[in-house]
């Protein structure tokens, strides 16, 4: 099996922080269970060790996501500068909530951006706004524009859903935003989940995977490449919705010594994560089904993170994956081989030969 050494697989890793659990949300099946009541957080030592541990195996970007990261602003800063001295790249992913003004939101961006923030990633939609209005989530995405030159907004994707890709281009024209700054802007619809896998969203036509896009489905970006600090210090192997929840991905303590790179020899070593990395975990359910027709799983998923749990949570998925993933081992490694060696050599290639040219 591949694993067991640091260097390991994954050429690109990110680390994914939650320095508190709190929000100033209440949201309906949230992933990562935050709100006002929460009280895990990461106590700021913590969070400069695993720093430092990340920047010394490559790591590329940390990432400050919650709960609410602003909600635990020393922890934060620290972070921010931190991660700045050591040259690595940083994200906050926010609701936006201190936005209540274009200049407070201006100054609050500038504030992170003098700390050490590089990217601001907002998030939207039905659940959320009923916590925080559409208007500060431009107002955040705007100053994010200002300030750093790019944007993000991610929309809670779900069918009848008032808040949508086109409510928020109008929202972004009524903070005054010109049409070559909203067209600058990042704006990606995620499907709202619900955290059981044996629950189902209704979701627009298309957007739930069966037979007919299956095929269009990929592997799962986020397993082996993001590595999260759980508030309560746990390491999970991806930055999944409700992957806290999964005990199978969780690979460590932030307490424990080489805290991340134990936790990366322990994933990639795992074969069934790199099924879900290579492979996509809706695929990996479609296989378990072509063997035990009885696994019904067209039409109920259209996040990745929900198909996942399905992995995990059912008997009868769990007891075809142990007694039949070896006999695809080799298709797994083969891809494994593709998509970190051959595929980036290729293109590597094929660059030096443009600029040459």
């Amino acid at each position: 099996m591949p694993g067991g050494h640091t260097a390991g697989i994954v050429r690109h890793r990110t680390l994914s922080l939650l320095p508190t659990r709190r929000c100033n949300a209440s949201c309906r099946n949230c992933g990562s269970f935050s709100g006002p009541s929460a009280r895990d957080a990461l106590d700021i030592d913590d969070v400069r060790k695993v720093i430092a541990e990340a920047h010394s195996l490559g790591f590329e970007l940390v990432v400050f996501t919650g709960g609410e990261a602003t909600l635990a602003p020393d922890v934060l800063a620290d972070g921010l500068r931190l991660a700045r001295v050591l040259g690595l790249r940083t994200r906050l992913v926010t609701n936006g909530h201190w936005a209540q003004s274009t200049e407070v939101a201006i100054a609050e961006a500038e504030r992170l951006a003098a700390l050490g923030l590089d990217e601001l990633n907002v998030s939207t939609g039905d659940e959320h706004a009923r916590f925080v209005p559409l208007s500060s989530v431009c107002r955040a995405a705007a100053a994010s524009f200002k300030v750093f030159g790019t944007a993000v907004i991610t929309v809670e994707l779900r069918s009848a859903r008032p808040i949508t890709r086109k409510t928020v281009l109008d929202a972004l024209r009524a903070e005054g935003l010109s049409v070559d700054e909203i067209a600058a802007l990042k704006i990606i619809e995620s499907p709202w989940m619900p955290v059981s896998p044996f629950r189902t969203e209704i979701y627009e036509a298309g957007h739930a995977v069966d037979r007919t896009n299956l095929s269009m489905r990929s592997g799962c970006e986020s397993i082996l490449e993001t590595y999260t600090v759980e508030p309560d210090g746990v390491v999970t192997s991806c930055c999944g919705l409700g992957a806290n929840i999964i005990p199978e991905l969780h690979v460590g303590q932030v307490s424990d010594p080489d805290a991340l790179a134990t936790a990366v020899d322990r994933s990639e070593g795992d074969l069934l994560k790199l099924a879900i990395r290579y492979m996509g975990p809706e695929k990996i359910l479609a296989w378990a089904a072509s063997l035990d027709p009885a696994i019904d799983w067209e039409g109920m998923y259209a996040h990745n993170c929900q198909a996942c749990h399905r992995l995990y949570r059912d008997e009868r998925v769990r007891s075809v994956i142990a007694r039949h993933l070896q006999d695809i081992e080799t298709n797994i490694l083969a891809a494994v081989v593709f998509d970190e060696a051959l595929y980036p050599s290729v293109i590597a290639d094929a660059a030096r030969v443009s600029k040459s040219g």
